[in-house]
């Protein structure tokens, strides 16, 4: 594990594996980069370069009261990649991580090479859906983490992971009752004020991942299908089975997914 102080804050991130090519990858909420030690390992092994870092108010970086929008966590990532020297990366994530990745694209469309959405969608915050996150953030600040993890892990992760993959759960679980209660408030306070990002899409020119789980309690078929018709070089995984966290659910598909759109990025 490393750390750097940039933009006022003392960034946590492990930086895995050597080469000319990297990966970036955005940790979803209420997570961490540890949701991301299976493709660390498999694809550093890949001959790629990782970079995975805890975004602020999560894992081992600052947390920051108040409120994060997402530009804020993106121009986070920005600065780590200029610590590192790094000019341009195939960039991942999940869930918030994946809008993370969808506003980094906005705001640095010469940095990417890549891009891989899962779990995730380009939509803009309903009305209802800012109320039901600022209320949300309000009953962390006020609960904390646990009882909240307890509710949500049944929507994380498919019925079928948590009988068979206890591990998984429990890894899931764990990262949510963690989680900074002033950070996770923070970032869905942001996030209930993040832009639609379709045009953001629309106009990649590089290669893309979607992939999503038929029994994720936040992403549609729809959702799926309408990112992968957005991004023009695209391709998408659907998994049978598998709920919010496909990478750690169905670890060895998401893997070979991944490791297959990292050869066509530099192809």
């Amino acid at each position: 594990m490393s750390t750097v102080t940039l933009n006022g804050i003392t960034i946590g991130y492990d930086d895995t594996g050597t080469g000319d090519n990297t990966l970036l990858l955005v940790h979803g909420h209420p997570f961490d980069r540890s949701m991301w030690q299976p493709q660390c390992e498999a694809m550093s092994r890949h001959g790629w370069r990782v970079i995975v870092p805890d975004l602020r108010g999560y894992g081992e970086t600052t947390v920051v009261p108040g409120k994060t929008t997402l530009d804020v966590f993106a121009r986070d990532l920005a600065a780590l990649l200029d610590h590192l020297g790094i000019a341009r990366v195939a960039i991942g994530g999940l869930s918030m991580g994946g809008q993370i990745v969808m506003e980094f694209c906005r705001l640095f469309p010469d940095r990417v090479r890549g891009v891989v959405l899962a779990a995730t969608f380009p939509r803009a915050e309903t009305d209802e859906g800012k109320q039901v996150r600022n209320a949300t953030a309000d009953r962390l600040l006020k609960e904390g983490m646990a009882v909240y993890a307890e509710e949500l892990l049944p929507k994380m992760v498919a019925a079928r992971t948590i009988a068979e993959q206890p591990a998984v759960a429990a890894h899931v679980m764990r990262m949510m009752r963690q989680a900074p209660p002033k950070g996770s408030a923070a970032a869905l306070r942001g996030r209930a004020e993040r832009p639609p990002y379709e045009d953001t899409l629309a106009a990649l020119s590089v290669p893309g991942l979607v992939v999503v789980g038929n029994e994720d309690a936040f992403t549609t078929r729809a959702d799926a299908d309408g990112m992968h018709a957005l991004i023009r070089h695209s391709t998408l995984v659907w998994m049978e089975g598998i709920g919010h966290m496909p990478n750690l659910e169905a670890e060895a598909a998401f893997n070979d997914a991944l490791a297959q759109f990292l050869d066509r990025v530099v192809g």
